[in-house]
């Protein structure tokens, strides 16, 4: 933190020199005995970041295997079946209805959820809904003098704005890390469905996750989530699910008690300078729309091949990952409004987002791995998949994130085109993650 701090320091003397143009841009920082300090911002922000304790099934009966006796003697496997204890963190967003917000896979698999405060007081916590997709879970406690984060602008977040992460790494208990904003707009990592990450160097590590990313201002900007480093450390590369994506699918998960996505009917790419050039557009950032699907919401508003969507609702759009992660919490019968270039032309066009294309299929067979769900086999697009035509509620399959509609088009990346390819690979050993069409949109579910 001293580097950074004595950065700043520099900068303001610099600025305070006469003629110093951006002098208004630097705020000051409070000092003690002399020194610049961010104690006050850490002491307004931090009781506001709470610990989660999450007791999970144990892998037995995630299994069907280990739960059998034979099997477990044949391999020497221990006769204890305990549940796993997990850790990680979470945010108090809103102070008066008790809302927590942390990672969907810090709660996922969860019989028992706790919660303890910065002044170590404990509540038990109930799951209002999770989203796979974007990697956010929201959680309800019963708690009296409660402090809340407000929400900021994770919009107008610049790389080199300065951030403080806060959590609880590797279960030590809560700790304040410091960095700025290495990059906006991050996607590509296969972490999520729907990426559109803040990558920060202040150091994330495990049991960071859910903790809270937040400006000098004292103001939410995002969800910690994930690190990148080859032993699972930190190596100054971490991301955050911006705070603007995470309060859009709280307020979901509040209304409906899950994320529901709508579909406008399109297929489209970053538009590159190649491009660009190809369709006589002068910028230099945008998606470009490749292909209108007939009779979609997308069609309906005049959304044309070779149009290049820069702006929706008066936020930028400079890729086809962004796009895709804020149509990805705008559920079905909301207006967006494009901005819109074809050639030299502009336009704004309103289109309301339609509901998921329904697959014709129904009943099906079920796999034990993802108990609660039933699959039939269709065709999309020429390519078949296995629809998800039914899930129980509160089921196994429910809490990994599958919906009645998904197709699942793949297991770890590898193409599987029945009920049967997908129950043989969730038998394997190791990671396994599901890849699932939902409406335009191709997200990945964890399921170990």
């Amino acid at each position: 933190m001293r580097s950074w701090i004595a950065g700043l320091v520099l900068a303001c003397a610099a600025a305070a020199q006469p003629g110093a143009a951006w002098s208004d841009a630097i705020p000051s920082l409070p000092t003690r005995n002399g020194l610049p300090t961010l104690a006050p911002l850490v002491a307004q922000v931090t009781p506001a970041v709470v610990n989660i304790a999450v007791l999970q099934r144990s892998p037995e009966e995630q299994n069907p295997l280990l739960r059998d006796p034979f099997f477990r003697r044949f391999f020497g496997l221990p006769e204890s079946d305990e549940p796993q204890v997990a850790a990680g963190s979470g945010v108090v967003v809103d102070a008066e209805h008790g809302y927590v917000l942390t990672n969907h896979h810090v709660i996922q698999d969860a019989q028992r959820i706790v919660v303890t405060l910065k002044d170590n007081r404990r509540f038990p916590a109930r799951l209002v809904g999770s989203d796979a997709g974007t990697d956010i879970a929201l959680l309800k406690i019963d708690a009296k003098g409660l402090a809340a984060l407000p929400f900021g602008d994770s919009d107008a977040l610049q790389v080199g704005d300065f951030v403080l992460a806060i959590g609880n790494p590797f279960g030590l208990g809560q700790t304040v890390t410091s960095g700025i904003v290495s990059a906006l707009g991050r996607s590509g990592l296969n972490i999520e469905g729907y990426e559109n990450f803040i990558q920060t160097d202040a150091s994330i590590n495990p049991g960071n996750s859910g903790g809270a990313l937040v400006n000098l201002r004292g103001e939410l900007v995002g969800i910690n989530t994930a690190i990148i480093g080859p032993s699972g450390g930190n190596v100054g590369i971490g991301f955050a699910v911006p705070a603007n994506m995470a309060r859009a699918v709280m307020q979901q998960l509040i209304r409906f008690g899950e994320v529901r996505r709508g579909r406008l009917g399109i297929k489209m790419q970053d538009l590159t300078p190649e491009l660009a050039k190809g369709l006589g557009v002068a910028a230099r950032e945008g998606v470009a729309v490749v292909e209108v699907q007939a009779g979609s919401p997308a069609a309906r508003a005049g959304l044309l091949e070779g149009d290049v969507i820069v702006d929706l609702d008066g936020r930028p759009m400079r890729s086809a990952a962004e796009l895709r992660a804020v149509l990805g919490v705008t559920p079905p019968g909301e207006t967006v409004e494009l901005r819109v270039l074809h050639g030299a032309g502009e336009r704004t066009l309103r289109v309301r987002v339609g509901e998921p294309q329904a697959s014709h299929a129904t009943g099906g067979e079920t796999i034990p791995e993802l108990a609660g769900a039933t699959f039939a086999v269709v065709e999309v697009e020429g390519e078949k998949g296995v629809l998800v035509t039914g899930v129980r509620a509160e089921s196994r399959a429910f809490e990994y994130g599958l919906r009645a509609g998904d197709v699942v088009v793949g297991v770890n990346k590898k193409r599987v085109r029945s009920v049967a390819e997908i129950a043989q690979a969730l038998r394997r050993s190791g990671q396994l993650s599901l890849n699932v069409a939902r409406g335009d949109f191709l997200l990945t579910i964890p399921i170990r």
